[in-house]
């Protein structure tokens, strides 16, 4: 039980800074000037719903 605990923490400690760091660099690259040249170089635009573009409050 002594060294389970630890590893259990490094674990979730590194699951989490991944989280993190992929979406810091997903939403870098897909914001940068480079990322929008090249989504519209090649015409790709990722349409990924939310549950913000279904909410009641939309005035869309």
């Amino acid at each position: 039980m002594g060294i389970l605990l630890p590893i259990v923490l490094l674990l979730v400690g590194l699951f989490l800074l991944y989280a993190v760091i992929e979406a810091a660099v997903k939403n870098g690259i897909n914001k940068s000037v480079v990322g929008e040249l090249f989504d519209k170089k090649n015409g790709f635009k990722e349409d990924k719903e939310s549950f913000l573009d279904r909410d009641l409050d939309n005035d869309k």
